[in-house]
């Protein structure tokens, strides 16, 4: 049987790890052959090599997602190899520092806002000419934070990211639309990722704006643990898949309904 998304070219950014790995591999598995761009080639190749072993096809590329000319040689690259772009994950990002607004420095603040909001425009943008010919899929992820949930406190910054990552997502589509490029953002909640590396939490001064909130047992009421990164790789696989072509500027929560707590 004819695998879903051969003769794909699926663009993954922040692949060598958590959703973005799980995404790389399952579209992969559907036939894509995908390209993944890190910060670092070194921390994706393990990635490349389970897709290849599996006879998949995968190339790797490093970049800063932050960085416009980084980013514009990363793509070039990406074209000028397989010819065209069909999907594209936009999905690096950092949690950044958790700091009460009054602590948190105007560096610390930008280093999340450029890495998530301006990562995901860089994205965005240098995949579009590669894009517009023949139509596509565009996935961002974003979170509950900053879409439907604001009481972790510490988190202006990566929150703020994320609802600009909404709107950013939403203007595309509308955008796009006339070229069969459709634009949607997911909204995962806690999920079992190494994003935890990138944190910076000043605790002693987050405990004085902690409001005490009692919750259930566990922290989703589906699921009394975090999510696992494949549970969202399902997520991305249908809306790169045509299954979704008729679904565009929509965000969908994926959180066990944390967020409705």
């Amino acid at each position: 049987m004819e695998k879903r998304l051969a003769n794909k070219i699926a663009v993954v950014t922040g692949g060598a790890s958590g959703i973005g790995r799980a995404s790389a591999l399952r579209l992969a598995a559907e036939g894509a052959t995908v390209a993944i761009v890190d910060l670092k080639e070194s921390d994706a190749l393990p990635v490349q090599q389970e897709i290849q072993q599996a006879g998949g096809e995968c190339l790797v590329v490093e970049a800063d997602v932050s960085n416009p000319e980084s980013m514009e040689k990363a793509i070039s690259s990406i074209s000028e190899k397989f010819g065209a772009i069909h999907i594209v994950l936009s999905n690096a990002g950092i949690n950044g520092a958790f700091s009460p607004i009054e602590e948190l420095s105007a560096d610390e603040w930008d280093q999340t806002i450029q890495t998530n909001l301006r990562g995901t425009f860089l994205t965005v943008k240098n995949c579009l000419p590669h894009m517009k010919k023949h139509g596509g899929s565009i996935i961002i992820t974003s979170s509950i934070n900053g879409n439907r949930t604001f009481s972790n406190f510490g988190m202006a910054a990566y929150s703020t990211s994320k609802a600009g990552q909404m709107a950013f997502g939403k203007m595309a589509a509308l955008e796009l639309a006339q070229y069969k490029i459709r634009v949607n953002i997911i909204c995962p909640g806690a999920i079992e990722t190494n994003i935890e590396e990138n944190t910076f939490r000043n605790e002693e001064k987050l405990e004085e704006i902690q409001i005490p909130v009692e919750y259930p047992e566990g922290n989703q009421p589906l699921k009394h643990k975090s999510a696992e990164p494949e549970q969202v790789a399902h997520l991305v696989y249908f809306l790169a898949s045509e299954e979704s072509n008729h679904i565009t500027g929509s965000e969908m929560y994926i959180d066990g309904a944390e967020s409705l707590l």
